[in-house]
């Protein structure tokens, strides 16, 4: 096997290609909705979910290709997801490109003649519908996985696993998430946040290594222990990079990131950054930090010291800590499986995540 960066990018491209290429899409009319559908794929991305089903299901001796549709199946559900979020956070960037929702109201004003109001509303509607239809077709991806080797008792496994268990997981982070928004932070415990983070995040990373678990061992069983070490270390995985999304949402360049910088200060998101900066904060810091937090009509200068003062505060550096201790945790529930190249990968990936810049 090459580097991980050459091997990410080949499975990326793999299952970026079989989505495209899928003749699902030609059953979306009209256009807009095709392509609303498809902007995200396009655009790229890490592609790590899909990394983590085809990884794990190589380190229980699956073969890949095996499970390409299942790893289809969780990148267009976790795309499903982002169509959402981006409303939801009324963010304007994703993947250096614009958000479904602002990509259609642009176009209903230059195509349709739209007004502001109504142009918004369409751009709305559009990723509404985009994230209904994605989340149809990663049912369907599922399914399909059972007339292509994979057992349909397995299949039947994994639909049930994504909608039943880890969709309502993710549907109470993002409802936490939004909630927690609008609360004091001396009001919320590190742990209400954690798991919050982790119903967000590492619900799905643990779902897509136990689905190619499953998938290699063709087996629906979610208690055998390879299975269960996969799911350990990948949901330690979705935790810590979520911890890493929230610091270089502090630290990071929005060019690099290809999206907004400094969009949680405004939301009054709580993050583990901020909540470590105004636990230990001296009351003058933390009642002008407070004065800015939350506030999405703050300025780029008032942002710019929010930041500088996470940082400072030691805030960013407690939290890559914490994200390390998850690391270092998930690597030790990988000593379960048999050496092997797809196990050394999966070190790998877990290492790169920690280390990741975008």
């Amino acid at each position: 096997m090459g580097s991980l960066k050459e091997e990410l990018r080949l499975r990326a491209e793999k299952v970026r290609n079989f989505l495209l290429e899928h003749p699902w899409l030609a059953r979306l009319s009209p256009p807009h909705i095709r392509e609303a559908v498809e902007s995200y794929v396009r655009a790229g991305g890490k592609a790590l979910r899909p990394a983590f089903v085809l990884f794990s299901c190589g380190a229980v001796g699956g073969e890949e290709d095996k499970a390409l549709p299942v790893a289809a199946g969780i990148e267009i559900f976790h795309t499903f997801t982002l169509v959402h979020d981006d409303i939801i956070d009324r963010d304007e960037l994703r993947r250096g490109a614009p958000t479904v929702h602002t990509a259609f109201k642009g176009r209903a004003m230059e195509e349709f003649g739209f007004g502001e109001e109504e142009a918004e509303h369409y751009g709305i509607s559009m990723g509404i519908l985009a994230g209904d239809a994605q989340h149809g077709w990663a049912i369907g991806l599922i399914v399909e996985s059972a007339r292509r080797g994979v057992s349909p008792e397995v299949a039947l496994k994994l639909v049930e696993g994504m909608t039943c268990r880890v969709l309502p997981t993710l549907v109470e982070g993002q409802v936490l998430d939004v909630q927690y928004a609008a609360r004091h932070i001396e009001e919320l415990s590190f742990e209400e946040i954690t798991d919050m983070l982790w119903k967000k995040t590492g619900a799905l990373y643990a779902f897509a290594a136990e689905a190619g678990a499953m998938v290699g061992l063709n087996a629906p069983d979610e208690g055998h222990s390879y299975v269960r070490a996969l799911s350990d270390f990948a949901s330690r995985c979705g935790t810590a990079f979520q911890l890493v999304d929230d610091i270089l949402g502090v630290t990071g360049d929005e060019g690099t990131l290809g999206k907004p910088v400094g969009s949680d200060i405004r939301e009054g998101k709580k993050t583990l950054v901020a909540y470590f900066a105004l636990r230990y904060a001296e009351p003058e810091l933390r009642e002008r930090a407070l004065s800015i937090l939350g506030r999405r009509d703050a300025d780029e200068d008032e942002v710019q010291k929010v930041r500088s003062w996470f940082v400072e505060s030691g805030a960013v550096d407690r939290v890559r800590a914490l994200a390390t201790k998850y690391m270092e945790e998930g690597m030790e529930a990988l000593e379960a499986l048999p050496p092997s190249d797809h196990r050394k990968r999966l070190r790998e990936l877990g290492e790169y995540i920690l280390r990741r810049e975008r």
